[in-house]
């Protein structure tokens, strides 16, 4: 990762309608805490979210990530052509509130991101869980993304909570042949402008990525 730097250890786990026991995610926590793990990120999309998600935030001493995007479908039962934009924001200041340090949103996957991936076809489409959800909204919808548009609101509310954005990359590739393609170059800029924003607003950013790459390719 860079002389002097240190690799950062996240370990994903999640409650799902196939295993929702909060005892096993909580016993996969200690573990990764054992394992001297930085982050833990919360992907649960079933069940009582919220109580778990109190529960990490309160036993787990490390930062607690989680996905609103994937939380606000569990919480209103939607359709996702229902939700409204309320809703979307209902969950983000839900997870604040609830203590979280660190929130998965995936605003660059804007309209014009939107026209890139279709203008420009791919092997694997969006691969992508948050990206998948906002792009189908858009479509069904014809609205821009929620988080884009309304992106002083999202920086307003990790402002009052002291959380940090972690910029989705709802467009990276799933395939070596999809990578550095327009769609995902066009996201990362947008991407980009809005971590000068929210550093203007004094929230702190994080982007994600790269997923598949050139570089990564098995010889």
């Amino acid at each position: 990762m860079g002389a002097g730097l240190k690799t950062k250890i996240n370990v994903n786990l999640r409650v799902s309608k196939d295993v929702c026991s909060f005892d096993g995610e909580m016993n996969k926590a200690m573990l990764a805490l054992e394992y001297k793990a930085d982050a833990i990120m919360n992907l649960s999309v079933s069940g009582d979210t919220e109580g778990f998600r109190k529960r990490l935030v309160r036993e787990v001493p490390v930062m607690i990530g989680s996905v609103p995007i994937y939380d606000t479908l569990t919480r209103t039962g939607k359709p996702v052509e229902e939700i409204t934009l309320e809703d979307w924001f209902k969950t983000v200041e839900t997870h604040a509130e609830n203590g979280i340090d660190f929130v998965t949103i995936h605003a660059g996957l804007n309209q014009q991101a939107a026209r890139s991936i279709k203008n420009n076809p791919r092997l694997c489409g969006i691969i992508s869980r948050g990206g998948a959800i906002l792009f189908e909204w858009m479509e069904k919808t014809g609205n821009e993304n929620p988080f884009y548009e309304h992106f002083d609101r999202l920086l307003a509310i990790c402002e009052q909570h002291d959380v940090c954005i972690r910029l989705g990359d709802g467009l990276r590739p799933g395939a070596i042949k999809d990578s550095t393609d327009a769609p995902q170059i066009q996201e990362l800029i947008t991407l980009g402008e809005l971590t000068k924003r929210a550093w203007a607003k004094n929230v702190q950013v994080m982007i994600e990525g790269p997923a598949m790459s050139p570089s990564t390719r098995w010889r």
